[in-house]
């Protein structure tokens, strides 16, 4: 344990799954393998978890109100947030409490990172709704983690599964509109994919990674008789990859670009220009292991791959393949980030 980063494990929306994964991968000694971790969010959320999973005496919970209290010897962790009444957080209900519970440990995160006393954080799933409903105004957790670092570069999710890094260059707009936001500035928006797709992998640390970048068009657009993306902003865009030192070929036609990845294991990660492009391919290989980066910040921040599942909150048979894949990855990440 002693080399192992100390990674903040969020619980994330009360009523959702994520205290479940949470306590799971207590009750299953899985932490404690890759990290130093420090819970954070409501006691009384993870003890009612713990019950759910049927782990109430199994785990070993050490209450603490300050990291530098933190003894793994004597058990788990938890920075108690006091902040969440399970009565009045039901499974399976969004709640405004909930919401502004998951704003306020993603922020602790950030200042516990900040301050030096955490390497990263991996958080439950969360309800962006709830969130909204509690007062953010912004897109996303994202956008919120933006604002909190102060972080004016590239951002965005990178999703990650069997290994293969995909960053997305449009993500939640119409498909009508991604021609547009392709060509925008010349391309800017395939430019900053690419280099936070190679600063994400480079910040896992992966050397030199291999980037392969995917058409927009079928066949590539077929030397522009099937459309002129390729010619006019993407293939410029690697070009100018190229010359800043990114390891990034292509474009690839989209259902020739992931074989290569996948079968062939050509590359590291792949760019695609629109959000199912790659999500396709990701979920049909790993649904279950899936597991999302916060690409481009300096802190390591990551989650499982998917929601908070209400339809199953508080039964005890969500899977944790996905959880324990995120808490790896930040831990890796952190790191990485130390040396």
């Amino acid at each position: 344990m002693a080399t192992k980063p100390v990674i903040g494990v969020l619980l994330g929306d009360a009523a959702g799954v994520g205290p479940e994964l949470v306590a799971k991968c207590a009750a299953e000694g899985f932490y404690e393998q890759y990290c130093k971790p420090i819970v954070i969010g409501d006691l009384r959320v993870l003890e009612r978890a713990l019950e759910v999973i049927g782990a109430k005496d199994k785990v070993k919970l050490q209450v603490i109100s300050e990291v530098e209290e933190a003894d793994w010897e004597k058990g788990l962790p938890v920075l108690d947030q006091k902040n969440v009444d399970p009565e009045e957080v039901p499974f399976g209900v969004k709640t405004v409490v909930s919401g502004k519970a998951c704003l306020d440990m993603l922020k602790l995160g950030v200042e516990l990172w900040q301050a030096g006393k955490i390497g990263g954080y991996v958080f439950g799933p969360l309800n962006k709704a709830g969130m909204h409903d509690a007062g953010l105004t912004l897109e996303s957790e994202h956008h919120y983690l933006a604002k909190l670092l102060r972080h004016t570069d590239p951002f965005g999710e990178i999703n990650v599964t069997n290994g293969l890094y995909t960053t997305r260059t449009t993500s939640h707009i119409p498909i009508s509109q991604v021609s547009t936001d392709l060509r925008e500035n010349d391309g800017l928006r395939i430019k900053r994919a690419i280099r936070l797709s190679y600063k994400t992998l480079t910040g896992a640390g992966i050397e030199n990674p291999r980037i392969g970048v995917a058409a927009l068009n079928p066949h590539c657009g077929e030397n522009g008789d099937c459309g002129r993306e390729e010619i006019d902003v993407i293939r410029p865009a690697i070009e100018w990859a190229q010359k800043e030192g990114i390891n990034a070929t292509g474009p690839y036609p989209s259902d020739i670009v992931f074989h290569k990845a996948l079968v062939k294991k050509e590359f590291d990660g792949v760019v695609t220009m629109y959000h199912d492009q790659g999500q396709i391919a990701l979920k049909l290989i790993g649904f279950e292991g899936g597991i999302t980066v916060a690409g481009g910040f300096p802190i390591p921040i990551v989650t499982c791959g998917h929601g908070t599942a209400y339809d199953i909150a508080g039964k005890g048979v969500v899977t944790t393949a996905s959880f324990e894949n995120a808490v790896k990855q930040c831990a890796t990440m952190a790191a990485v980030a130390a040396k």
